[in-house]
């Protein structure tokens, strides 16, 4: 935001923590957020891009936008693409984003595509190829078969963790690569935190539903029908019931439940903690920003000749 002559200059952002196994290499210009566990594996590229460096010109910034958004160009974008691939020394491979339409659609890439194809997942198991999840909010979800050489991309939002795509990913790469999902490794990226995740109190009736656990979701597992006792007192307007309270989800903690259901290690499963929305500088936030958020966008390929 442009500041008027005069006003004071905002707060500095709190500065980002990335602790633990998560890393925040800087090369050529970006920024990018990898995994120490997935960088031991030679034959394997992952990444998850954040806001700093691109081309793509946002108010008085230079950001690293990754989706194709009304107010940036393709050109932009598809340079933006290219610059993240140099900086992962993933030039080589073919970059196979989705058309994300917040579903459990998964698709199985055995060959290069001609057109984004429209899903929420992907996996695969050939070389050459750079699986691609575009976020501002949603949970990215990276998770890789040590033994099988196999990797998926998971784009969890909300609609897509209430329908299990998470499982549903896990479930395709048995059926596809024969994956023992003890053996699979997974890293759940920056999404919008339960901090900032304020959604309608009828979220806790729609995710308890279909999760046992789901109360432990919410910071008040509330169905938003309970009886308010100071309702005569509270009408506003006289004769109405006030609309409920919100609640905070936890969409991490969904996704991460969902994958230790399905076999995988609770050692094995990496959530970073960095929230979206409170972190602005670092990363997009479509709750936040609104139209004029970008897109980040979480990669993971096998590279087609293994690194000595």
């Amino acid at each position: 935001m442009k500041r008027r002559p005069g006003q004071p200059a905002p707060p500095e952002p709190p500065v980002p923590r990335v602790a633990g196994p998560w890393r925040l290499r800087k090369t050529r210009g970006l920024q990018i957020l990898e995994l120490a566990p997935f960088r031991k594996l030679p034959w394997l590229v992952h990444g998850f891009s954040t806001r700093p460096g691109g081309v793509s010109p946002l108010e008085s910034e230079k950001v690293l936008n990754l989706g194709f958004m009304e107010w940036d160009t393709s050109e932009n974008v598809l340079e933006n693409r290219r610059l993240l691939q140099s900086a992962l020394g993933a030039g080589d491979l073919e970059l196979i984003p989705l058309k994300q339409i917040h579903s459990d659609v998964i698709r199985i890439f055995r060959d290069s595509a001609a057109d984004p194809c429209k899903g929420d997942a992907s996996a695969t198991n050939r070389p050459g190829l750079l699986l691609g999840i575009q976020t501002a909010d949603c949970v990215p979800i990276l998770i890789v078969d040590p033994k099988k050489h196999a990797v998926a991309a998971v784009h969890a939002g909300w609609r897509g963790t209430l329908a299990r795509i998470t499982q549903k990913a896990v479930g395709r790469m048995q059926l596809e690569f024969g994956t023992k999902p003890a053996d699979l490794v997974a890293a759940i990226g920056p999404s919008i935190g339960p901090c900032c995740y304020e959604v309608a109190a009828d979220f806790v009736t729609k995710f308890t539903a279909q999760f046992a656990d789901a109360a432990d979701y919410f910071d008040e597992p509330r169905s938003g029908e309970e009886p308010n006792p100071l309702q005569w007192l509270n009408m506003k307007p006289p004769g109405h019931q006030p609309p409920p309270k919100n609640v905070h989800l936890d969409l991490r903690k969904a996704n991460r439940s969902q994958l230790v259901s399905v076999g995988l290690l609770a050692k094995n499963i990496y959530v970073s903690d960095l929230c979206t929305s409170c972190h602005t500088d670092l990363l997009f936030s479509h709750r936040r920003e609104g139209p004029l958020s970008g897109r980040l966008m979480s990669v993971m390929g096998l590279r087609s000749t293994r690194k000595k």
